[in-house]
């Protein structure tokens, strides 16, 4: 039974923790869609992510258009993936949605990681758990972990996990997946580490699990610099580990690896103030759309296997997948309007 989620859902964090270098967006962001080869199909069906709030960010005024469309919000049980639905029966045009919605985005850098003995909350023990996209009792995690399991505190555990990543991933543009298919064993052990944003947060969320530390992925939007416009190309990956005394801590050894590229560094020493800067939080201008989202199954959805991650809008016609990447037939847009 479809779970229709009829009011905006406020995800309300609080923090023990001062922050500084903090940085204030905001906006209007619109996704538009459109699937073209859908205009005489029997039915079409999309998938969307559906941003919530969050300690980090404040949706408001989701305004939600389509032509003719049957439209909820929903849930995936299993991932905790949260979704617009929509469903075009025998659509006589081809069929378009638009979402837009007010964002006030606030990431900001941690002033003090501060980590206390405390257990691990129940509720952030899921993120210990091996997923079949994501197993963490096999290959490099088995072996690499060793590394840092026996280290004495969560903290300095996530440190070497980080520096460990740094030093054996780099950021592959030959790859053709958008932000990469998310795989951390097949990243390591058949590219050698290459890979983009979804592949080097992979690695680091399975090495970190592997190790003891509760973390998961963040699949969203990072537009930096901040600036008005299409920004359709800044779909983005990055990671969250759990700290007592702190709670969720952002990292994002994807971009270093990126900063390293684009300036031509190669050695992980000499990237020290990106690996800092990545570390922690930054002021970046952010959009997280899900959180953890693997091996989510959509509802109503004919392909029953549970996707890698779901972060791209997904949809089908007459039953069969639509290729998110292949602009000929499933054509989104995303727009940012800067205050």
């Amino acid at each position: 039974m479809r779970k229709f989620l009829g009011v905006l859902l406020v995800v309300a964090a609080v923090l023990s923790f001062s922050a500084v270098s903090f940085a204030e967006y905001k906006g209007k962001v619109t996704f538009d869609v459109e699937l073209k080869d859908a205009g005489k199909a029997s039915k079409a069906e999309l998938w969307l992510p559906y941003p919530l709030s969050d300690a980090n960010q404040t949706i408001t005024n989701v305004d939600i258009r389509s032509n003719g469309a049957k439209i909820g919000v929903e849930s995936d049980p299993k991932s905790g993936a949260v979704y617009l639905h929509a469903t075009w029966r025998r659509p006589r045009k081809t069929p378009k949605l638009t979402m837009t919605f007010r964002l006030d985005s606030h990431y900001a850098k941690k002033a003090r990681l501060r980590e206390t003995t405390d257990a691990f909350p129940p509720e952030v023990l899921k993120y210990l758990e091996s997923t079949p996209s994501l197993p963490i009792n096999e290959g490099f995690c088995a072996d690499a972990s060793m590394e840092f399991v026996n280290m004495p505190t969560v903290l300095s555990k996530a440190k070497g996990v980080y520096r460990w990543v740094l030093e054996n991933t780099f950021r592959d543009e030959g790859v053709k997946e958008g932000c990469g298919l998310g795989l951390p064993i097949r990243t390591i052990s058949e590219k050698n580490g290459g890979g983009k944003c979804a592949d080097i947060s992979s690695v680091f969320v399975a090495l970190a699990r592997a190790s003891g530390i509760p973390t998961r992925d963040v699949y969203g939007l990072r537009v930096d610099p901040a600036k008005s416009g299409e920004i359709t190309g800044n779909y983005h990956c990055w990671t969250e580990f759990y700290l007592p005394g702190t709670g969720w801590v952002m990292a994002d050894p994807a971009d270093v690896r990126k900063k390293m590229l684009n300036e031509g560094i190669e050695n992980v020493d000499d990237a020290k103030k990106w690996a800092d800067f990545f570390w922690g939080g930054d002021n970046l201008l952010r959009i997280a759309l899900n959180r953890d989202t693997r091996e989510t199954v959509l509802s109503d959805a004919t392909a029953k296997t549970p996707l890698t991650y779901f972060m791209y809008p997904y949809a089908e016609i007459d039953g069969k997948v639509v290729d998110w990447f292949s602009p000929k037939t499933f054509e989104f847009k995303v727009k940012l309007d800067l205050d």
